[in-house]
């Protein structure tokens, strides 16, 4: 693919800009193989079966492992972890940047509903950063390889009955056994995904004190005895298996443990950036797909023997969802950018990923509503012409909330713009 090259679907504002019309600093050759393989892999083996999956809420699990082998989970991973996997379209690690994430993340945001969650093996994605960036070699050796091979399934065992985003006063407690070789686990989390699939649990437990002072990260093996969990229906992702978990007395080795005691609070932080920016990607393509869904409606749809289409009011729907989708796409770029010269962590930018991620799930929340009122019934209706907006519909509350509530990371957003002020010497 070419820039003059077509590409994807040519409907106004289907795709970024840089698809099909105009040229971009940001990418090369290797960004455009990698769009071109995800949309061929995605349309050939996901696409013409992920309402079914999501009917029925279960991919079978050679989809899975077809996915994950592919390459489309967890690049992060070093190379010895990834048994007979290489990175996406047969990218090298010299050349894999943010931008290739980026791409990626859009591309598979085609897939609504949980079907991607399961594809992506349930809740691995966020379970095993942790294990990445502060886990000991011994714990990498044993755990890493096996998510490539289907031995290994994990998910992120951290909010509570009680609160998610508060994640400083969880409740679930990790006490020593007198010997000092176990941990005995005892409480409840709530929402887990792909917990009812996983081998693992990365788990928020309380070691120390009140505070962020006494948490820790435990891994603790979902066949151990006292560890059970049952699903939540929720109102959409069916197919990402959302779990309550129940550790009823645990007992977990100490070399569980990721990184230090009481010091976890940081651990899990670590890779909510990331997480964050990577879920307002995912809501920018989620609001071009309720766009274009409803634009080609608009254009096939007669009323009163005219287009829809032909009707100002239709069309400036459209034009204010186009403003959004394509100056949240640039801010996410710009954001991509600082991201790959600076890091995932860097505290400048942790704001700016946690107000992208606000103004993704508002632009999405705007783009679900405003294509349902074109598509009408059509838009309210499980398969058929709308079916994607239908499906968005269900599934976008678990954006606004999922990562941490908009309020939460909003006031996050400006406590650190003032600190990172006050550190340039702002006299506020």
């Amino acid at each position: 693919m070419s820039p003059k090259e077509t590409f994807g679907e040519l409907s106004p504002w289907a795709e970024p800009a840089w698809y099909n019309i105009l040229d971009s600093p940001y990418y090369n050759s290797t960004h455009r193989k990698l769009a071109a393989w995800a949309r061929n892999y995605i349309d050939e083996n996901v696409l013409p079966y992920a309402q079914e999956w999501e009917e029925s809420g279960c991919v079978p699990k050679e989809e899975t492992m077809k996915f994950v082998s592919a390459g489309f989970v967890l690049q992060s991973i070093p190379q010895k972890y990834r048994p007979g996997t290489s990175l996406p379209a047969g990218i090298s690690a010299d050349d894999w940047d943010i931008f290739h994430h980026l791409i990626l993340t859009d591309e598979t945001a085609r897939v609504e509903s949980g079907v991607l969650t399961a594809l992506s093996g349930g809740g691995t994605k966020i379970g095993v950063p942790p294990i990445i960036a502060f886990g000991t070699e011994a714990q990498k050796q044993a755990w890493l390889p096996g998510i490539f091979t289907g031995e290994t399934q994990f998910c992120l065992g951290a909010t509570e009955p009680s609160g998610g985003s508060d994640l400083a006063n969880l409740r679930t407690t990790a006490r020593k056994t007198p010997d000092g070789k176990f941990y005995i686990v005892k409480g409840t989390k709530k929402w887990i995904t792909g917990a009812l699939q996983a081998t693992h649990m990365t788990t928020a437990v309380r070691t120390g004190g009140p505070g962020a002072g006494g948490v820790s990260v435990l891994v603790i093996p979902t066949d151990l005895p006292g560890f059970s969990a049952k699903k939540i229906y929720n109102s959409g992702a069916n197919a990402a298996n959302s779990a309550w978990v129940y550790l009823e007395d645990v007992k977990v080795p100490v070399e569980n443990i990721i990184g230090q005691e009481n010091k976890g609070f940081l651990t899990l932080m670590t890779n909510f950036n990331k997480e964050r920016f990577l879920m307002s990607v995912g809501s920018n393509r989620k609001a071009r797909t309720c766009l274009t869904t409803a634009l080609k409606y608009a254009q096939d749809r007669e009323t009163f023997g005219a287009p829809l289409i032909s009707n100002q009011i239709i069309r400036d729907k459209f034009a204010t969802i186009a403003r959004g989708v394509e100056s949240n796409f640039a801010w996410l770029e710009q954001i991509a950018y600082h991201a790959s010269r600076r890091g995932w962590s860097g505290p400048e930018l942790a704001s700016r990923m946690a107000l992208s991620k606000v103004n993704g799930t508002r632009l999405l929340e705007l783009a679900c509503r405003e294509a349902q009122q074109v598509l009408g019934g059509a838009g309210y209706q499980r398969g058929g012409v709308g079916w994607q907006v239908e499906q968005i519909s269900r599934d976008l509350r678990m954006y606004s909330v999922g990562g941490g509530s908009e309020e939460i990371i909003s006031d996050l957003a400006v406590r650190q713009e003032l600190k990172v002020s006050k550190a340039l010497g702002a006299k506020l």
